[in-house]
């Protein structure tokens, strides 16, 4: 069984997989630098995943590929919602791991306060960053 958490934008922040993805490279560089400080390699346990992105989805939707067992993958897209509202939904797919979900709302959470989006997070909970 899926699920999805949801972001959404206010009419200033764009919907797209390039900017989902200099935010994500964004945190992985913001963990680097982290570990780096404190002599470890913060950076592979913080974000343990590749960014793959598929050339045929035309920039609908990109994958985020588990680097260890505990981690198989998330799926990122980006779209409109009924309401015509700029939106980016982060999906376990079936068979996500409960390292997935964890990652999946951190990385749900951050991306809510750097976009400024009402974020609804996998568990149904909703935090309002676009204050």
């Amino acid at each position: 069984m899926t699920k999805a958490a949801t972001l959404i934008l206010n009419d200033e922040n764009e919907a797209t997989l390039q900017n989902v993805k200099t935010h994500l490279e964004h945190y992985i560089q913001m963990t680097q630098k982290t570990g780096e400080q404190l002599d470890w390699d913060y950076a592979a346990a913080a974000f343990p995943y590749t960014i793959e992105d598929d050339p045929q989805q035309r920039g609908r939707w990109m994958v985020l590929k588990g680097k260890n067992p505990n981690y198989r993958k998330l799926i990122i897209s980006v779209g409109k919602n009924d309401q015509n509202q700029p939106i980016v939904q982060i999906i376990l797919p079936a068979g996500a791991t409960h390292g997935d979900i964890a990652k999946g709302n951190e990385l749900t959470r951050y991306l809510g306060k750097r976009l400024k989006a009402e974020t609804r997070l996998f568990n149904g909970r909703t935090m309002y960053f676009n204050a």
